[in-house]
């Protein structure tokens, strides 16, 4: 299961409808790839369609994807946001992640 933090669906709301999207007929996809300072990069991005080896979670009324090697280092794991001055985005909290970059868009597990 992927989790979705409250300020993270406010955000992932607001860019939606920048995008032209609903919440309600649009996906957020995650995912994992190689590569970062850790070893592994997280991936977020919005998505209209499902594949056939997807994983669908929905959370706090936020339908996500993962495809099913990500979705192996990413059981667990909760989408956060902030807003704040020390640092604006998405970020990822992942129980499953031995380590992690300075910037947090890399982990290891």
């Amino acid at each position: 299961m992927i989790k979705v933090s409250e300020s993270a669906k406010k955000r992932l709301e607001a860019l939606m409808s920048e995008e032209g999207h609903e919440l309600s007929q649009s996906y957020v996809r995650v995912g994992v790839s190689s590569g970062g300072c850790s070893g592994l990069s997280y991936k977020l991005d919005l998505d209209t369609e499902v594949k056939e080896s997807d994983k669908l979670f929905e959370d706090q009324g936020v339908r996500i994807l993962v495809d099913k090697k990500s979705f192996l280092y990413l059981v667990g794991t909760t989408l956060e946001y902030s807003g704040g001055l020390n640092g604006k985005g998405f970020s990822f909290n992942n129980p499953n992640a031995s380590r992690t970059c300075g910037c947090g868009e890399s982990f290891a597990v």
